[in-house]
């Protein structure tokens, strides 16, 4: 029969209880050990869960207190130099907890590690930091023991890691460049001893997760790969080698040369042929097949999986093992709690929940299982996807047309940057180095506690928007009396940059409990796109302009750009991706025009999933940029020469795109830098970006407030990079997250550092 398993669950918990865990623990209001016994709590709960959905092998090992990879960087005692105590490269959980935001209960605040994208989804990990002649030395006390919890749950575990060559290959060498592969031995070592203490503790199977087979990979990486595995597939349990978010196109021979017992392949992203897979397996091998959207939320068609899969398991019998894509950490919990979704729309979602038990059911109908039950799980699976493909409520004629009408013009400004910057310059005479933030300040317990009021009709949308504007005009006050040159409204009305817009907009469905883990505590609930895309009416200028009428500063009108909408959404599957962020663009362009009408002199459109909806192949990269630049442009190029227009990107590696993110001619781009220490503006030596520039100068997502002197020497190599007359300060992100003493003491000192700039600028321009 065929086998049911999982790659990993969603670790944050109903609720989002692991984000209170954490954020308790963090405050000082939980003791190290109500952590330890929540986590044991989560952990058991949702191995339950799998087991009592059919699942054979239940995934250990996929929890982390913050990411994954963090998990891994202590798993193999990679702990940088900064954090160690007394020379010590053991980590105690607040050295885990320092090394992901630089701050902890107990040891000094310091810089944290850098945090970038997994892959091309929205989830962040902690990027782990190699040095020369680095050694690993694995303390596996943590893995083991939730193997050991596991055991009282199931017999049927299987220990999950990610592969020594997809962690190397997620490292960075800060402040020394070398080859990652010559670490490679010291690391398949670790990995060896590892392997053997799970082979003790009765592991039968281990998940070896090697994403990186999706990428373009060089020869040197493909040789490692055989090497790797032909010393770890004989040191003890047996090796399923799990690759996903994409095919394995040219790495195909390479995964199916390599000594490895089992095989996963993601066949939703991934379409592989499956001839010289099903013959590379043989008589002996697992295959794996992730045919349940591990990334998505619809509701699989689970009898025309079962027609496509059924010749490969009369073909493989019991070595055919069905599962989910990659892993469920990238959908929410469960579509059950949805109660107040509308019910045909909720009757076509299928959660982390309910994809087990997808899983589950697809490998008993290959099995050859004939059941009242399983026959009506097939059906109902068949009738919503019918039901979603030919639902009138997914098509506006309207919405079509517009988007049949776009013409070249629509993406262009009226004049080049030159022209428009002097424009600019003379219309909002701004300092030079002007200070301004990203858009977002701290959602306060106020401010929730407005919505949720409002929420629940214990007050009118009347005394709700007094409320707002009580807000914006304290974050208007407070940025006065910082000195900031650019203002914003503060954001209090958005519970996400993204879900605000999308229940403002036609063709989005959104959820009460939809959370996904975007790293850390940090969760957010992206909204669903089910149908074509709309503006019924003005998003964001009543709050605009309200902040305005309170400053003679400029206020920037703050949006979420098209691409970033569309990627930190669930989209819609019967549509081109492309088709859809261009709806998105027009909808947003009537808010820029709108905006501008309204006298909002900047206005900033912002794109940090930019890179992130690069596809993994570079062979794929020119389509994407193409129509990824247009949306961009469509949405803002409908707006007069002086109004200036600003776009944000944070974490993501974007040299390697810089000329794409120059086409998108924004006026200012702001960007994340300040983890990396202005490594990302090393492209700027090669790379003459026409534009203007804010590169982040203190890290939102860390408490620790940096000093003046920090911020200063971090804009001094900016500006070696960025000529000054187009270099602006800001932080590397939004301020949602952070607290208001943070973020009082963390301006001031910007708004110092870009003051103290000023001043060694004039000084250097002295005759003297």
């Amino acid at each position: 029969m065929a086998i049911a398993h999982n790659l990993g669950f969603p670790r944050v918990g109903a609720e989002r209880a692991l984000k209170r865990l954490l954020e308790d623990y963090w405050a000082g209001n939980a003791r190290r050990d109500e952590l330890l016994a929540g986590g044991r709590r989560l952990r058991q709960r949702h191995w339950e869960l799998q087991r009592d959905a059919g699942l054979a092998l239940l995934p250990v090992g996929d929890f982390a207190w913050y990411d994954q990879v963090l998990n891994h960087s202590v798993l193999l005692g990679a702990i940088p130099e900064r954090f160690r105590t007394d020379g010590a490269r053991e980590a105690g959980l607040d050295t885990y907890f320092r090394m992901a935001r630089g701050r902890a209960p107990s040891g000094a605040d310091t810089r944290a590690c850098e945090m970038t994208k997994w892959f091309d989804t929205n989830y962040h990990y902690i990027v782990p930091e190699f040095e020369p002649e680095q050694t690993f030395r694995p303390d596996g006390k943590w893995l083991f023991d939730e193997v050991e919890e596991a055991r009282t749950v199931s017999s049927g575990i299987k220990p999950a890691l990610i592969g020594p060559l997809s962690y190397l290959w997620l490292g960075k060498t800060p402040g020394a460049e070398f080859d990652r592969l010559e670490l490679l031995d010291a690391l398949l070592l670790a990995y060896a001893g590892i392997l053997a203490r799970l082979a003790e503790l009765g592991a039968d199977w281990v998940q070896m997760d090697e994403p990186i087979l999706a990428l373009d990979l060089d020869e040197s990486w493909r040789c490692a790969f055989e090497r790797a595995y032909r010393e770890l597939h004989k040191k003890g349990p047996q090796l399923l080698l799990a690759t996903y978010f994409g095919g394995l196109l040219d790495n195909l021979e390479t995964a199916l040369a390599l000594p490895v017992q089992g095989l996963h392949l993601d066949r939703v992203r991934g379409d592989d042929p499956m001839e010289p897979i099903l013959k590379a397996c043989g008589t002996e091998r697992i295959l794996s097949l992730g045919v349940i959207d591990g990334r998505n939320v619809w509701r699989s068609d689970l009898e025309t999986l079962r027609t496509q899969l059924q010749p490969i398991q009369d073909r493989l019998g019991d070595r055919l093992w069905i599962a989910p894509s990659c892993s469920l950490l990238h959908v929410p919990m469960d579509a059950e709690t949805e109660t107040e979704l509308d019910p045909e729309l909720r009757s076509w979602l299928a959660f982390a929940v309910q994809k087990i038990r997808e899983t589950a059911v697809l490998a008993r109908a290959l099995s050859g299982e004939d059941s009242p039950d399983l026959r009506r799980e097939l059906e109902a699976g068949a009738v919503a996807a019918t039901a979603r493909r030919t639902s009138p409520r997914t098509r506006q004629s309207e919405v079509r047309q517009r988007t049949d009408g776009i013409d070249a013009a629509m993406s262009e400004r009226s004049s080049s940057y030159t022209e428009r910057a002097r424009l600019q310059r003379e219309r909002l005479q701004l300092p030079m180095f002007p200070t301004t933030t990203i858009g977002s300040f701290p959602q306060t317990s106020d401010i929730r506690t407005l919505r949720r009021r409002r929420r629940r009709g214990e007050i009118d949308e009347t005394t709700y928007r007094a409320g707002l504007r009580k807000e914006i005009a304290n974050a208007v006050r407070v940025q006065e009396k910082l000195g900031l040159d650019v203002l914003v409204h503060g954001e209090a009305e958005r519970n996400d940059m993204v879900e605000y817009f999308g229940e403002l907009m036609e063709g989005f469905a959104f959820t009460r409990n939809g959370w996904v883990q975007s790293y850390g505590s940090r969760c957010v609930k992206p909204p669903i796109i089910y149908g074509d895309v709309s503006r019924p009416e003005p998003m964001t200028v009543e709050w605009i302009r309200c902040a305005q009428e309170l400053t003679g500063k400029p206020v920037k009108g703050m949006l979420t750009g098209p691409v970033t909408i569309l990627c930190w959404s669930f989209p819609r599957d019967d549509l081109d991706r492309r088709d859809v962020c261009r709806q998105i663009a027009l909808a947003l362009r009537d808010e820029v025009r709108d905006l501008e009408r309204t006298g909002a002199r900047i206005i900033q459109i912002d794109e940090p999933a930019f890179r992130e909806g690069l596809p993994l192949r570079r062979r794929d990269w020119a389509q994407y940029l193409d129509w990824a630049v247009e949306c961009f442009r469509l949405s803002s190029c409908g707006v007069k020469d002086d109004t200036q227009i600003h776009t944000h990107m944070c974490y993501s590696e974007f040299n390697d795109i810089i000329e794409a993110i120059a086409r998108m001619d924004a006026d200012v781009i702001t960007i994340e830098s300040a983890r990396s220490d202005m490594e990302l503006l090393e492209v700027f030596r090669s790379f003459e970006y026409p534009n203007e520039i804010g590169p982040g100068v203190y890290d939102i997502h860390s408490p620790r407030v940096p000093e003046t002197e920090e911020m200063l020497r971090l804009l001094h190599k900016a500006a070696e990079r960025i000529s000054p007359e187009r270099l602006w300060v800001n932080p590397d992100c939004g301020l949602k997250t952070r607290g208001w003493t943070e973020v009082h003491a963390a301006l001031a000192n910007m708004v110092q550092a870009a003051a103290q700039l000023r001043r060694d600028r004039e000084k250097s321009r002295s005759p003297d």
